[in-house]
Parts: structure tokens; sequence; C-alpha cells
């Protein structure tokens, strides 16, 4: 029976999105991961590199999924209140993502693996909206580039410090009611950043 490559490669994957997001790369083993896939440690290796170049491909995989799951396109002020909307569903469907940056955030010291090409993908984004103000679709007051970070936090911290959000509503974020709640806060205020004031 021949060995089933890429099967390994999304077990060592999904093992490493787990441990890296509870114990950022300080703090995870290639042995735990090892283990948690279900593969020797060589297999690891073999397939990723070390354990930096291993957490440089779990997060820049995680962060094409979400680049693709949430396109930005923008017509109007409600479209980057959907954005922020799709992005906010898709981070609390997928916790991990929001753990891995802030660790990969504790852990900077200038530069970052793939940088450049992470920088495109923000880019891009960034170039969508100075696009829509250039049109006049959406305000022009924030810089671009801010205006994505802006909406990028609105929507993802409630994933990152969900403490923080619990003490603040008193509500948990398993719960859908609380959730949509959060979601419909998330989706107004980023409409109200992007829409022009009234003339």
């Amino acid at each position: 029976m021949a060995w089933d490559v890429e099967g390994t490669k999304r077990r060592i994957h999904q093992a490493a999105l787990a441990e890296f997001a509870q114990h950022g790369q300080e703090g995870t083993t290639v042995d735990r991961i090892a283990k948690r896939a279900q593969v020797n440690r060589e297999r690891v290796y073999n397939y990723f590199g070390d354990k930096a170049k291993l957490f440089s491909a779990v997060i820049r995989g995680e962060l094409d999924r979400i680049a693709t799951a949430v396109p930005l396109v923008i017509t109007c002020p409600a479209d980057v209140g959907e954005f922020a909307g799709r992005t906010f569903d898709y981070q609390r469907a997928h916790p991990d993502l929001a753990r891995l940056v802030l660790w990969e955030g504790l852990s900077d010291t200038g530069g970052i693996p793939d940088e450049l090409a992470r920088t495109e993908l923000y880019a891009g984004k960034a170039e969508a909206v100075a696009a829509a103000q250039r049109a006049g679709l959406i305000d022009d007051a924030i810089e671009p580039a801010h205006l994505v970070f802006l909406i990028i936090s609105l929507s993802s911290y409630w994933s990152a410090a969900p403490q923080i959000a619990r003490m603040l509503s008193g509500g948990d974020a398993g719960d859908d009611a609380e959730a949509a709640h959060r979601r419909a806060a998330v989706v107004e205020a980023a409409r109200r950043i992007a829409t022009p004031p009234a003339p």
C-alpha cells in the first residue's frame, strides 16, 4: 500500500495548528506535534523542515484560507460591514487563527518568515479600500491600510480575547444568540466607519 504523503502532511498541519495555537512556537515541541499527528517526528522534519518553518507554513496556510473564504469587494459602505461580519464568522469558527497571530506577535523580532508574500496579501485589501475611497464609495477619512487593520481587529479580537468579551458582555462565545449580537455590533461599527458623512 502506498504512503499517503498528502494525508500525512494534512495531519501534521492540523496537529501543528492545534499545538501552536495552544502553546505558541516556543512552547511547542516537534515531538508533541508528531505524537498528535500519529507520525514519526522525522516525517515532520522531512515534510516541513524545522519547527520555525512549520510554524510559518501553518500560519500562512491559515491566512490563505481566510483570504479565500472572506474576500473584500467594496461597492458601498455596507460591503465593509459585511466583510467585517464574515471575518467575525470565520474567526469564530476558526479561533486558532487569532491565537496563532497573537503568538507570532509575541515573538516578533522585526522579521516574519514569508513576510513579503503576506504583506502583499494585506496590500491587496488596502488597495481595494483605496479604490473604493477614490471612487467615493466609502469615507476616505482613514488611510486604507489603517482602515483594513481596524476592520480586521474589530472582527478578530472577539476570538483573540474571549475573556474580555465575556467580562464585558456577560455572555459566552458559544451562545448563538450572543454571537449574533456581537456580529451585529461588528457589522454596524464597520459600516459606520466606512460611511461618508452626510453632506
